[in-house]
């Protein structure tokens, strides 16, 4: 059952859950007063360290409150959205603080991404500004032409290595000059729980990415239970994260958490294998942020004799796959794993706040799991229109009940947040998120009564790859976009050895084309165009493609056959890492996939 600490600490967070009430919209609180507060509370202790500079809460706020003086001297108000496209390092940090101390939204850009995908979230956003890293200079130039913005008033460069000059049509914000300004802002006394902190986009089931709307309120609640009831954070706790900041998982439940608990944040990059031990000893963290995919890499990494010794005492994260959770917890001497479930644009979750193996925990909202036909893509229903919920066990389509307490904020676009509300699903009038995602209830023992969930699967046209959630729809538009393609049909498909699922495209050229394709104008065209989670990793090459009796594109047959030599007849091809391009999929290849010997 654990320790008499970890006994009494999962008391505390059921007296806690059992007694919380809404906070209410009016309160003040905000993502940038919680490190005010903390500058106040504590102002030489280490709030941040990324390679190998180190600041304190107080440098930070004061870091911070440079750039939004800045901010607010051009023209930002509360409610204005400032694009933010960086790579995680203190600055990201630093401007994130700074555009919300404003009241204003931060718009978090994915930095992987490029010309017609990194436009549309630029624009859909409606931003006033554009901060942008050195180390993204070229990219932004790129597609500078097509943004609604200014040259040398909206284009806001931020160095970085300092071996590129910052370009004439940009200006120059720099959070270390002791000449700009360093008190509070007063307009983040007026930021009330219920604004928007940020834009987080997240791929959806058609189109291109949507921006999902995070209030103060979802960052907070998120945050606060991440530090007290998953990794139960103290002061003196360092937490390491290596995961992209413009995601909730770094951004809330990583960095957010330690804003709640005071406690500090090792900041890296990217993830780096054969560094992440080393670092975490370095920096003498004692929990860190993950995706399940990082942990597949992790265990695949030669055992070393010294593998438990380290300082690591809780995680936080998602997509730890039971298979490889108890081998993983008991080779690196884990004591707390803190999975959970949720979406960006989500009104609830699962967090396993009891520290029960192979489970995401417990509801943090009503839910149903009802009836779903994964073969016909849509939820089984009653004689009277009903959703019909599973039996205990049994996998299910996952429903958020919408309540005053699990409101769902949904998208800027309303027809796209209108589209993941399901009414009078089991009853009349009621209201749920469709989350698209199967999961079951699990067995973990004693678990105070409480229901603890499992994660199953992803439904319909999403899947998940390096942690991103893919669009089918938005990469089969971008693919038909090329000049010999007529129409394609994008799915996920299983690979020995990796999380989630890789991106395969069906696809049917021009009368004449398939028996000449050129590779190379297809390839530049893919890698140009997609950033490269959404690339499909191969391609089937038909004459038709096949659709339902509504006419509904068919995925069934194309996901089970997936890139199988033996059960394709078509000619298929493998986007080779080595060489960035697509080559006939052969049978020496293909064996060395189902090896696992291939890093795509």
């Amino acid at each position: 059952m654990g320790s008499i600490a970890d006994i009494l600490g999962d008391i505390k967070v059921l007296v806690n859950a059992a007694t919380a009430k809404p906070p209410p919209s009016d309160q003040i609180a905000s993502f940038s007063l919680l490190v005010e507060q903390n500058a106040a509370s504590y102002p030489h202790k280490t709030a941040l360290l990324c390679e190998e500079e180190v600041i304190s809460w107080q440098q930070l706020n004061e870091r911070a409150n440079r750039i939004a003086h800045l901010l607010k001297a051009q023209g930002i108000v509360s409610g204005d959205c400032v694009s933010l496209f960086m790579q995680n390092r203190i600055e990201f940090v630093v401007n994130v603080i700074a555009i919300c101390k404003l009241g204003a939204i931060a718009g978090l850009i994915n930095t992987n991404l490029t010309h017609r995908p990194l436009v549309h979230c630029i624009n859909l956003v409606e931003s006033k500004k554009c901060i942008f890293g050195e180390e993204l200079t070229d990219v932004i130039n790129e597609v500078r032409d097509e943004l609604a913005l200014k040259d040398g008033r909206d284009f806001l460069f931020v160095q970085d290595t300092g071996t590129t000059s910052p370009p004439d049509w940009s200006t120059v914000l720099d959070s270390v000059d002791e000449a700009l300004e360093t008190g509070n802002l007063p307009d983040t006394d007026e930021i009330t729980i219920n604004q928007t902190a940020f834009y987080i986009f997240t791929s959806g089931t058609t189109g291109l990415p949507k921006a999902a709307v995070v209030t103060h309120r979802r960052m907070l609640l998120g945050s606060a239970l991440s530090a007290n009831s998953l990794l139960r954070l103290t002061r003196k706790d360092r937490v390491y994260n290596c995961l992209p900041l413009y995601h909730g998982t770094a951004l809330i439940i990583g960095l957010a958490a330690t804003f709640q608990a005071g406690a500090a944040t090792v900041i890296r990059r990217r993830l780096s294998i054969s560094a992440f031990w080393d670092d975490v000893r370095k920096y003498e963290c004692t929990s860190f942020v993950y995706i399940g995919e990082f942990i597949r890499y992790l265990m695949a990494a030669p055992v070393q004799k010294y593998d438990a010794d380290n300082p690591v005492r809780s995680i936080v994260g998602n997509g730890l796959r039971p298979d490889i959770w108890m081998a993983f917890k008991e080779r690196f001497n884990i004591t707390r794993i803190g999975e959970f479930y949720a979406a960006s644009e989500g009104n609830g979750g699962f967090a396993n706040v009891f520290n029960k193996d192979c489970t995401v925990g417990l509801g943090i909202a009503p839910v149903k799991l009802v009836q779903y036909d994964v073969a016909g893509d849509e939820i089984v229903k009653d004689d009277s229109g009903h959703c019909i919920e599973v039996n205990p066990g049994k996998p299910g389509l996952l429903l958020i009940e919408v309540t005053q307490n699990s409101k769902f904020d949904g998208y800027t676009n309303q027809d796209a947040t209108q589209s993941k509300l399901l009414r009078n699903a089991l009853e009349p009038d009621d209201l749920y998120f469709n989350t698209g995602d199967l999961m079951k209830t699990v067995d973990v023992g004693f678990s105070y009564g409480q229901t603890h969930y499992q994660f199953v699967d992803r439904v319909g046209d999403t899947f998940r790859w390096k942690s991103e959630n893919v669009s089918t729809n938005e990469v089969g538009e971008i693919i038909n976009n090329h000049e010999d393609v007529i129409f394609s049909n994008v799915y996920g498909v299983e690979i020995p050895g990796a999380d989630g699922r890789a991106g395969m495209a069906a696809i049917v050229f021009k009368e004449g084309v398939s028996s000449t394709i050129n590779l190379t104008s297809l390839s530049d065209h893919i890698n140009n165009n997609l950033p490269g989670y959404a690339r499909p990793l191969f391609i089937r090459i038909l004459k038709d493609l096949p659709t339902t009796t509504t006419h509904k594109l068919q995925k069934n047959d194309l996901k089970n056959q997936a890139f199988h030599l033996a059960q394709v007849s078509d000619e298929l091809l493998v986007l080779d890492p080595e060489i960035r391009r697509y080559r006939k999929l052969d049978s020496d290849f293909y064996d060395r996939v189902m090896r696992r010997e291939v890093a795509f």
